[in-house]
């Protein structure tokens, strides 16, 4: 498993979140999918970057669709709680409006409001079964490190096909994509 932690990359998230802002104005509903969530991190913080970016009644117009092969990450995602040091890294914004102390002592609870859009989903990706189609927005970051190089493709290939036509896809920053895949994605910068 990869190591990771909230806010990490960052950068990736706030540009596939203002790409997705600008494609999607005038939608009614808006489908993320979150492929391999792990322990919640990058999918909480996805969340607070959404939220923020649309406001309350625009994150309330979209469904986030969270996702891993590993079914106790189901019960973490639910629970929505974190301890002390797990939130550390947090900026002092995003923790002071979107946790608060749980009724555990030294843990951190994550807003009801963030969470009611969120449903999680035990899923194989490797099975090249959409979670969903026409999602506006996939974020699959570490996931792919684990794979095969034709494993690699063939996923690519599945999310592509999930895709809205002005989908975005997150990928992990380091990884370059597979030249047979060239044609498939454009790549985004800001």
């Amino acid at each position: 498993m990869a190591f990771s932690f909230f806010f990490r990359d960052l950068p990736t998230l706030e540009s596939a979140v203002n790409f997705m802002y600008e494609a999607t104005s005038g939608q009614s509903r808006i489908r993320v999918w979150d492929a391999g969530c792990a322990m919640g991190y990058e999918l909480f913080t996805l969340a607070m970057l959404l939220s923020e970016k649309f406001g309350y009644f625009g994150y309330r117009k979209i469904i986030i669709h969270a996702t891993d092969i590993e079914k106790e990450f189901g019960d973490i995602i639910g629970r929505a709680e974190y301890p002390a040091n797990e939130i550390e890294r947090i900026p002092d914004y995003y923790r002071d409006k979107y946790f608060s102390p749980s009724e555990k002592e030294g843990n951190f609870k994550i807003s009801d409001n963030l969470c009611a859009q969120i449903t999680f989903t035990h899923h194989d990706i490797l099975k090249l079964n959409p979670i969903s189609e026409a999602l506006n927005l996939i974020v699959c970051k570490n996931v792919m490190l684990h794979f095969q190089p034709a494993e690699r493709i063939e996923v690519f290939k599945m999310f592509h096909r999930a895709l809205a036509p002005d989908g975005i896809l997150a990928n992990e920053n380091t990884q370059k994509m597979p030249a047979e895949l060239d044609g498939y994605f454009e790549q985004l910068t800001d």
